[in-house]
């Protein structure tokens, strides 16, 4: 079929994709929710919706774990958000993360739950 010079994707899907890409904001345009949170603030809440941990954080950004602890905590009260499942709900949708998010080189993957 491609080789053919068809269309992969069916028309009913790539409507879908092309509405779903226009409704992203740009990638340099930040949501105005995230818009009071520092650089590395914004690289702590990514990291956290990934699923790492305080000590996984730390060690990604070569930070200590009280450190990560204070950033987490001014992320929480920025965003007024009461844990980590809201701020994770919050990344998804403000597009910060996204699912299959590759790690960083050299970093962990991230947690399975259970």
């Amino acid at each position: 079929m491609v080789a053919d010079g068809e269309a992969l994707l069916s028309p009913s899907i790539r409507r879908r994709l092309i509405a779903d890409y226009a409704r992203r904001p740009p990638a340099s345009e930040q949501p105005a929710a995230l818009a009071e949170l520092t650089p590395r603030e914004l690289e702590v809440l990514r990291l956290l919706a990934r699923g790492f941990s305080n000590g996984e954080i730390a060690r990604e950004l070569v930070l200590g774990e009280a450190t990560v602890k204070t950033h987490v905590a001014r992320v929480f009260q920025k965003l007024d958000l009461h844990d980590r499942a809201q701020a994770v709900v919050l990344a998804y949708e403000t597009g910060l993360a996204g699912p299959g998010a590759a790690p960083a080189a050299g970093s962990p993957p991230p947690r399975s739950p259970g």
